[in-house]
C-alpha cells in the first residue's frame, strides 16, 4: 500500500507551501528534499557551484532515504524527475502529484537570484518547463493545478481521502 504523498513540479510552483498545508490538514508529517539536502550537505547554490551532477548525486541520496519513510508528505526539488532511480524510489510507497502553474506566474513569485539554474537567466525556467514537463507527466499519478494554493490542497486531500 502506498502511504506517502509526493509532490513534484517546477521550482517555485508551490510544492513546499502546499505540502505544509496538507501536513496540517491531514495530520501527516512533512519533509522537503531541498531542506534535507541543505541540512545534511550545505547550501544548494554551493553544491551547484561544484557541479549540477554533484548536487544531483546528493539529491538522489536524500530521495533514497526519504523514500523509506511511511505516512509522510514529501516535497521534492524540481529536477528530481531527471533520474529514473529517484522516481522509482518515490513511487514505491508514494502517490505522485504533479503540481502545475504557468511559468509567467511562477516567475512573478519566485526569488530567481537564489535559484542556481535561474540566477543569471530567469527566462531559463521556460526551457526547464519544456524539458521537464514530459517527465513530470510520465511519473505522476495525478496532475494538480497549483494556481490557487488552497484549492490545490483541497483537491489533493479529496483524492488522498478516496484512495488511502
Amino acid at each position: 500500500m502506498k502511504t506517502n504523498i509526493v509532490l513534484i513540479g517546477l521550482m517555485g510552483v508551490g510544492k513546499t507551501t502546499i505540502g505544509k498545508g496538507l501536513s496540517a490538514l491531514l495530520n501527516m508529517p512533512f519533509t522537503d528534499s531541498d531542506e534535507n539536502i541543505e541540512k545534511n550537505y550545505g547550501k544548494i547554490s554551493d553544491l551547484f557551484a561544484i557541479s549540477e551532477e554533484h548536487f544531483r548525486d546528493l539529491e538522489s541520496k536524500i530521495i533514497k532515504s526519504m523514500a523509506t519513510l511511511d505516512g509522510v508528505i514529501m516535497s521534492t526539488g524540481g529536477g528530481v524527475v531527471l533520474r529514473t532511480s529517484n522516481m522509482d524510489e518515490l513511487k514505491n510507497k508514494g502517490v505522485i502529484f504533479y503540481l502545475t502553474r504557468p511559468v509567467d506566474e511562477i516567475l512573478k513569485t519566485v526569488e530567481t537570484d537564489i535559484r542556481p539554474l535561474l540566477k543569471n537567466n530567469p527566462d531559463a525556467l521556460y526551457e526547464l518547463a519544456e524539458k521537464r514537463e514530459p517527465l513530470y507527466k510520465k511519473y505522476c499519478d495525478y496532475v494538480i493545478d497549483a494556481s490557487d494554493i488552497n484549492n490545490a490542497i483541497k483537491t489533493i486531500k479529496s483524492i488522498w481521502t478516496k484512495i488511502s
